[in-house]
């Protein structure tokens, strides 16, 4: 029986979705694609957002960008997609950017651009962790 495929964070895989524009490829996550056994989705390119964009964070039950415009909609059209992509292919096991309001498992950042970590999960990761797919940072893989 063949494993199922892991969605990963496009950005781990190189791909220019970042919201910096830059391309940092975690050499695990492009080994898996490589393989034939990770499908990669950034769900904030897929929400609409555009790359390079201003960095956003969790406040409260809202997705803001550093310039106080709110991204939620944005955001949870991405991790929708994102789920519906999941379920499709048959994936149970995700590995996702660490900290990213969409992608964080376990730890974000609190929303006043400080760099200053909560407890909490991104939006996309939120989702996928309620349809029982497991989810783990590109960090629990180094």
């Amino acid at each position: 029986m063949k494993d199922a495929p892991i969605i990963v964070s496009a950005c781990l895989a190189g791909i220019y979705c970042r919201y910096n524009g830059e391309v940092e490829p975690f050499a695990p996550v492009v080994d898996l694609i490589r393989a034939g056994r990770a499908i990669p989705f950034c769900p904030e390119a897929f929400g609409g957002l555009p790359t390079p964009r201003s960095p956003c964070e969790i406040l409260g039950d809202r997705v803001v960008d550093a310039d106080g415009v709110d991204r939620t909609t944005e955001f949870r059209r991405g991790a929708e997609e994102g789920l519906r992509l999941a379920r499709l292919a048959g994936c149970t096991e995700a590995i996702l950017k660490a900290r990213s309001p969409s992608c964080g498992s376990g730890v974000i950042y609190d929303g006043t651009f400080t760099s200053a970590r909560i407890p909490g999960d991104g939006v996309f990761a939120a989702l996928l962790k309620d349809a029982g797919i497991r989810v783990r940072s590109e960090e629990e893989l180094a």
